[in-house]
């Protein structure tokens, strides 16, 4: 229902930082969600990070548990994932999404999703 505009990803070094930002156009909803997906070439597309937008509560994917941290910032309608100790396999298109805090991070086919960005992790 929203439209939402990734940026942030580039070229980074293995072990090195990136941090993506995820805008929406319009007000998120205190019953949504939002989150990250990725998808790497010829992979099927897998979730990363997710958090509720009125609470602030946060699920990771087990790959990235400790090292991805995602935040929000209410007033900005804006999203952000940091990302650290970035390793070769972290290397995708990086897809912003967000849902009714109630659907299950597993669906794919789910809400608004932006037009992704590139995050390239080299050795």
């Amino acid at each position: 229902q929203v439209q939402l505009v990734e940026s942030g990803g580039g070229l980074v070094q293995a072990g090195g930082s990136l941090r993506l930002s995820c805008a929406a156009s319009g007000r998120i909803s205190s019953t949504y969600a939002m989150g990250w997906f990725r998808q790497a070439p010829g992979k099927e597309r897998e979730f990363v990070a997710g958090i509720s937008w009125s609470a602030g509560s946060t699920y990771y994917a087990d790959s990235v548990k400790g090292r991805f941290t995602i935040s929000r910032d209410n007033a900005e309608n804006t999203v952000y994932l940091q990302m650290k100790s970035l390793k070769l396999e972290d290397t995708a298109v990086y897809y912003c999404n967000s849902r009714r805090a109630s659907s299950p991070w597993l669906l794919k086919g789910i809400g608004s999703w932006g037009q992704g960005t590139q995050v390239t992790v080299s050795s």
